[in-house]
């Protein structure tokens, strides 16, 4: 009792001590004059709230400072809006700053996406990166920009937009968020990549073009153990909506990371699109089951081809162990199996939520990632039969510009997207809490996103960022984004000095990989790659 009593005195206790005292003499005075009552009644509940602070043995600060932590607890639960809306620069957040935010809001929502009185960036900071455009500028072109997928034993090649929506599960997004992209792409012309999660109810009604995801849980594919079901693919694969299909190995959020859907979270939709029991744990596994080796990938992708009745197959990965994919490009050639396409997913993906380690460590980012599959494939004497996707913070023309210019074909973008929806980037993402209904299975929450609306502004983003990609390579003097290279774009690497990407950056020539390149970064990973293994070669 006398050390409690010494603690009351204390300036920790200050707040706790004055609360019981004013509890007190409310009650008196409320015994007198109901006026008071109210207020009573408010003081006693926080005079509990002490109590139960100096009482319980879970939080250290509670028992120091009881009810003044709470208010701490207030403010850090505040913090990220604190800082978006008050202290961040309009250049300094991130993921994604308050200029490109507000760049995809203005081109979905049709409103004037021009800035003035000049640029907020340091072009004379390290890293900064330009277009060099010409002193001959074309007229910018009013195609949309499409390209052919699908190498020679395709029998359905795919006519593809060279900017698309990348890969986000019904699940992760909400069913309204699913179908208002669909109804967007459709409206737009462009493809909408389902995720591993499957095929979905809401995907379908839409209408819009679509490329289906299978990743290690063969989710919309899988037997009752959890296999690769052909059957069932076969019959998925045969919609005409299905317009190619992707082999996920590995995304940029979480590379090598498997995940569980807690079966409280299977609902009976995500049950009927996943093709598992309704309520029970949802397992989705690191690796493949269906192949485990380059050679078995391969065949892999021969039988999905077939099964698909001839739809463009390819596969997508984050770059991880380089000899690992040069495995994959050595059982292309062995094999004489190739994919119809790759998408490279950089680890500056972030849809999916994942521990902190893998978000910020694990992978390789997009530029060196998609440099490395480009190279490869050009090494190989095989780029032209295989066209690449890339996808990894791309929301601006310029993004895209660049990203073409580097190696890629096409672009896919999720969190640019994620915007036009009305995403506002609260990054509640995993806790089924999202503001905008936009990444939540709350019903109530959904009902925020109004389809049609959202729909319209998908498009008017696709749309949008498409025109201005147009005048972005008119400028450089070019007709078509294909016509992009590496020296169109500059970087400054330091104070005085500057070089395009074509000199900081090594490309290989073709048949290179096959006539013993000296290129350190190829010569040893390739000697290590093997084909009956993902594992390096021995004594290597």
């Amino acid at each position: 009792m006398p050390q409690i009593l010494r603690l009351a005195f204390t300036r920790r206790y200050g707040l706790y001590a004055a609360v019981l005292v004013a509890t007190f003499v409310l009650l008196v005075l409320s015994l007198a004059h109901s006026y008071f009552l109210p207020a009573f009644i408010v003081l006693l509940a926080l005079s509990a709230v002490g109590t139960y602070d100096v009482r319980q043995t879970h939080h250290s600060l509670r028992r120091n400072y009881p009810i003044a932590a709470h208010i701490r607890y207030l403010l850090e639960e505040m913090r990220p809006e604190i800082r978006q809306y008050f202290l961040e620069s309009d250049t300094d957040g991130v993921p994604f700053n308050r200029n490109e935010r507000s760049l995809v809001y203005q081109r979905a929502k049709g409103q004037l996406d021009k800035r003035p009185f000049g640029t907020e960036l340091d072009v004379y900071s390290a890293s900064f990166e330009w277009l060099n455009h010409s002193v001959a500028p074309k007229e910018p072109a009013t195609e949309p920009f499409r390209i052919t997928i699908g190498g020679p034993d395709c029998k359905q090649p795919y006519s593809a937009s060279i900017f698309n929506i990348s890969a986000m599960s019904f699940g992760a997004l909400s069913a309204a968020a699913i179908r208002a992209l669909n109804r967007g792409a459709k409206l737009g012309g462009f493809a909408h990549d389902t995720g591993e999660g499957g095929f979905s109810p809401h995907h379908r009604p839409e209408g819009g073009d679509i490329i289906w995801e299978i990743g290690s849980g063969y989710f919309g594919c899988r037997d009752e153990a959890g296999h690769f079901s052909p059957e069932r693919f076969a019959k998925q694969a045969a919609e005409p909506q299905v317009k190619m299909v992707e082999i996920k190995l590995s995304q940029g959020a979480k590379p090598g990371h498997g995940g569980v859907l807690p079966g409280a979270k299977v609902s009976p939709e995500i049950a009927l699109t996943r093709g598992v029991p309704e309520g029970i744990d949802c397992i989705s596994p690191a690796r493949h089951s269906a192949f485990s080796t380059p050679i078995e990938m391969m065949h892999f992708i021969a039988q999905l081809r077939v099964l698909s009745q001839g739809k463009p197959v390819g596969f997508k990965l984050c770059l991880g162990h380089p000899w690992e994919f040069l495995g994959i490009a050595k059982a292309m050639i062995e094999t004489g199996i190739y994919p119809d396409f790759i998408v490279v997913d950089g680890s500056e993906g972030g849809t999916g939520a994942a521990p902190l380690e893998f978000v910020d460590h694990i992978g390789m980012p997009l530029r060196e990632g998609l440099m490395f599959v480009h190279n490869t494939l050009v090494g190989l004497n095989i780029r032209e039969r295989i066209k690449i996707g890339a996808s990894g913070k791309i929301t601006a023309a310029f993004d895209l510009a660049r990203t073409l210019a580097i190696g890629a074909d096409w672009c896919n973008a999720a969190r640019g997207f994620m915007f036009a929806l009305g995403c506002i980037q609260s990054q509640n993402c995993h806790t089924d809490r999202c503001p905008t209904g936009v990444a939540t299975q709350d019903p109530m929450r959904q009902r925020a996103l109004v389809v049609p609306d959202k729909a319209q502004r998908v498009f008017h983003f696709h749309k949008s960022t498409i025109e201005a990609l147009a005048e972005v390579i008119a400028a450089a003097g070019l007709d078509h984004p294909s016509e992009l290279m590496p020296w169109h774009f500059s970087k400054r690497l330091g104070a005085v000095r500057v070089q395009t990407l074509d000199q900081i950056y090594r490309f290989l020539t073709p048949g290179e990989l096959l006539e013993d390149t000296d290129d350190p970064i190829f010569k040893d990973a390739w000697r290590m790659a093997q084909t009956t293994s993902f594992l390096p070669a021995a004594g290597t």
